[in-house]
């Protein structure tokens, strides 16, 4: 691509004076229509809808190129099926969604009317990462887009073949006050992440996560962190394996494990424990007969993050690991687009780096448990994951499960899935993340829900001025019954 469109912005050398002068020119656009007609929003709507279904090959072909390799059929599955499902959801609800709310009025303060009213924020800052490149950059977008916003994006430098056919498909479909996309290294990231959003939309891991808030709270300016974290897989006594094994095998190895809510480790009952191996060997290889030249397997994103798993394995291999490598590694590795088979852990224990840090890649730590509650505690010792999985039959101890643990999402019986819900919330809980997006939950989360309070005409408030008469006790009294 010899040149790009006017709202194209590289900025690998760019100042910050710049990308506030970029920002400024998306708050007056913003200024001169606070309030977007349904009709509008829809119009912004569809044509999103309408780039992604025309550049969905484009797209693919650039994560393809990134990743060394990806499967254009996964690609479809994970992003932008994702994205269409969104968007008509959306479009479907936004007029219900924009109307506003009518709530109760205490007694004591009718005939007047209280409502909620839901307005747009401005300008919202959306920086993705490069795992989900496509889905994880449009995903907020649509809540914002639906709440009435202008948005500026900043894709990740590690998917750069993409982020340019990213941001040449937004300039050639929304006006550069509506949508602009900011490209360029780490540096133009801590620069965005520091302009004054009225909010800012984060996706990546838990130590950037803290930097960007950080950066933002300079600004007063509210963030939605969606960070990552251990994510743990109880396997219940009462589970029948044979029935969920795949279920367990594609959500860890989809993208090769570089999901931010991939089982990151599983408790397994003690006795299931070889069973449990057996069996899910044999699912990882009838998902993928092969692992390396595979078109089906993705390809880990760099040499560095290839590398890294690497240290992780032999990390644990040489504090006391039992290392099962589903398909032994070879320098095949480093010539057929960075594909990593699958590596199962035994024997693992936290001072290993694989269980201190997010795996993010095709390695599965198995921890052996005695008692429900002994599961429970591993977990509720340790960050508060993004997701967590349970897999059994046991209604009661599901139940248990869930009352006693916290984690951003669930999928019961299942992995990954409840992602994919928008009438579900996403979002993490404490070290994994603070906000929510989907649906109606997007939609409220870029938008200010007002407070609105009519007053009639026949308002009583008189009676509760001063000056205070005697009867002031008797009327405060009243009103505290009808409050």
């Amino acid at each position: 691509m010899n040149s790009l469109p006017s709202s194209v912005t590289p900025l690998q050398d760019s100042s910050e004076d710049q990308l506030r002068a970029l920002l400024g020119r998306l708050q007056k656009a913003f200024q001169s229509d606070m309030s977007p007609s349904r009709a509008v929003r829809l119009d912004r709507l569809n044509r999103l809808g309408g780039l992604i279904e025309s550049h969905s090959p484009e797209f693919a072909a650039a994560i393809a190129g990134d990743f060394g390799n990806r499967s254009a059929v996964e690609i479809r599955i994970t992003e932008t099926l994702v994205l269409q499902s969104g968007l008509r959801h959306a479009i479907r609800h936004l007029g219900r969604w924009m109307r506003p709310q009518r709530v109760s009025t205490a007694l004591a303060y009718q005939p007047g009317k209280s409502l909620v009213m839901r307005q747009p924020l401005g300008v919202v800052g959306i920086i993705s990462p490069w795992n989900y490149p496509l889905q994880l950059a449009l995903a907020p977008l649509i809540g914002v887009l639906a709440a009435g916003n202008r948005a500026m994006i900043k894709p990740s430098e590690f998917t750069p073949v993409f982020s340019q056919a990213l941001a040449a498909a937004i300039a050639a479909t929304f006006a550069a006050e509506e949508v602009s996309v900011v490209t360029g290294d780490a540096s133009v990231g801590r620069q965005f992440a520091a302009l004054p959003f009225d909010h800012l939309v984060f996706t990546g891991s838990t130590a950037v996560g803290r930097e960007v808030a950080q950066a933002a709270a300079k600004n007063l300016t509210p963030v939605t962190l969606e960070l990552g974290g251990k994510s743990p897989a109880i396997i219940d006594a009462s589970c029948n394996l044979d029935s969920v094994i795949d279920r367990i095998a594609w959500g860890k190895l989809i993208n090769a494990g570089q999901t931010c809510i991939a089982p990151d480790y599983m408790l397994v009952p003690r006795g299931e424990i070889d069973r449990f191996v057996q069996t899910v060997r044999k699912s990882m290889k009838r998902l993928y007969p092969t692992f390396r030249a595979n078109p089906d397997y993705s390809g880990i994103i760099s040499e560095r993050h290839l590398q890294r798993l690497r240290a992780l394995i032999e990390d644990a291999r040489s504090r006391g690991a039992t290392v099962i490598e589903i398909e032994p590694d070879s320098d095949l590795a480093a010539i057929a687009g960075r594909q990593l088979a699958p590596t199962l852990l035994l024997d693992v224990n936290d001072d290993m780096r694989v269980m201190s840090e997010e795996i993010f890649g095709p390695i599965l730590p198995i921890l052996p448990y005695d008692t429900v509650e002994q599961a429970m505690a591993y977990v509720n010792s340790h960050a508060r994951p993004l997701a967590l999985y349970w897999f059994g039959e046991n209604r009661a101890v599901r139940d248990q499960v869930l009352a006693g643990t916290i984690a951003g999402g669930v999928s019961i019986n299942d992995t990954l899935l409840h992602i994919a819900q928008e009438k579900l919330p996403f979002g993490g809980v404490g070290a994994s993340g603070q906000g929510h997006y989907h649906g109606e939950f997007g939609f409220r989360q870029f938008s200010k829900e007002k407070p609105v309070f009519i007053q009639s005409r026949f308002s009583g408030g008189g009676i509760i001025r001063p000056p205070y008469r005697p009867s002031i006790e008797r009327v405060l009294n009243w009103i505290s019954r009808l409050t």
